[in-house]
């Protein structure tokens, strides 16, 4: 009988893996927020530039740190740390593909991203997301994230977050 187990690794933001998580991150937050608010898809040639356009240097050292969680060896999620000041770490780019939910993972990346933020020298992790991201705000909340005021301008953000790194 073999184990199945989850691991969690730095890896630079251009690997093959990462590239393909980003795009299925980016696909599925957009098509949400489109479904949700057009009735429709995102738009393909929209989605590629999207892609293109935050590529997500500001997740490579010394000031970030892109993580990749692997299911059995099989690329399964990420999670992006990137460090915003002296004492604040900004938590993003969290996701595990739909078949890969429901086995912990998604605990995991956040715990690697928090040590990952504290290696950073942040004191503090913050976050926004939106509304409709329900499990999002749900896992946040379970692992002691609490809803504070808003911390940036992003237009799709709806909820901000906060937790202290001890």
């Amino acid at each position: 009988m073999s184990v199945v187990t989850w691991t969690i690794a730095p890896e630079p933001v251009n690997s093959p893996a990462a590239a393909a998580l980003w795009r299925a991150y980016y696909t599925e937050v957009s098509d949400r927020w489109y479904l949700l608010h057009e009735g429709r898809r995102t738009d393909p040639a929209e989605l590629e530039r999207e892609i293109a356009a935050n590529a997500g240097a500001e997740l490579a050292p010394p000031t970030g740190q892109l993580l990749i969680a692997r299911y059995d060896g099989t690329p399964a999620g990420t999670a992006g740390v990137r460090l915003l000041d002296a004492e604040r770490a900004e938590l993003t780019r969290v996701f595990l593909r739909e078949e890969m939910r429901g086995r912990g993972g998604a605990a995991l990346l956040v715990a690697a991203a928090e040590d990952a933020a504290r290696v950073l020298g942040a004191r503090r992790m913050i976050l926004d997301t939106r509304s409709d991201l329900v499990e999002a705000r749900a896992l946040y909340a379970r692992l002691g994230y609490t809803e504070n005021g808003r911390h940036n301008d992003d237009p799709y953000a709806e909820h901000w977050f906060g937790k202290p790194l001890r």
